[in-house]
């Protein structure tokens, strides 16, 4: 990830890492560090970070229809009702990222994301629970304090009770990229136009609640 903000030929400066890629410049724009409590769009993302592992998350992003197809639009309730015949078909899929072990860590996941409704009322209750406090966040988002960020004590806290709970490929690098991408920090460069824009979103976001007492 290019940690510097850079100046794009349409005038808006924006974090270094979409480069010149028209697709990857959108998502950095109008997605990332944008706050999320669809649970379906939650779900998507913490397997589509397992996925990422090793590769580039530009080379998900282009295949991310494919796997919306692929797994159901992510709607995990109906995923958790597959067994493993799924597998083999889903191997043959050309249009995803064909790795067996993170295809059965999806149909698990499925299964696991069920069991965490039932108990807190909704993914967004139990996820939302583990965004940072203000003071634990760096005064200024730099380059310098953007490179210490790759996982953080609520990354690892939500990696660990993950596993806890049976989920597979949610390590806590994975967790804190998916709290990144799902606005639950807000980690644009200082310098980035979207900054402010996804700040503002955050301080309108209305945080789900959890059913637990």
């Amino acid at each position: 990830m290019a940690l510097k903000a850079v100046r794009g030929e349409d005038g808006i400066v924006r974090c270094g890492w979409p480069g010149e890629h028209d697709d990857y410049r959108a998502y950095h724009d109008e997605e990332w560090g944008f706050p999320v409590r669809n649970d379906t769009r939650l779900f998507e993302k913490i397997c589509l970070e397992g996925f990422q592992s090793g590769l580039s998350w530009l080379t998900i992003l282009r295949k991310r229809e494919n796997f919306r197809r692929a797994f159901a639009g992510f709607d995990f309730e109906r995923i958790a009702r597959w067994n493993q015949r799924s597998v083999p078909r889903l191997l043959r899929d050309a249009g995803i990222v064909r790795h067996r072990g993170k295809i059965e860590s999806t149909l698990n996941n499925a299964r696991q994301a069920c069991a965490v409704v039932d108990e807190f009322g909704s993914l967004a209750a139990f996820f939302w629970s583990f965004e940072p406090e203000a003071t634990s966040r760096p005064k200024r988002m730099t380059g310098a304090a953007l490179s210490k960020l790759t996982e953080t004590e609520e990354s690892r806290a939500l990696s660990k009770e993950l596993k806890r709970r049976g989920w597979s490929f949610v390590g806590p690098t994975t967790a804190y990229a998916f709290m990144q991408a799902m606005g639950l920090v807000n980690d644009h460069l200082d310098r980035c136009d979207v900054r402010a824009e996804a700040e503002a979103a955050r301080a309108r976001f209305r945080r789900p609640r959890s059913l637990r007492v």
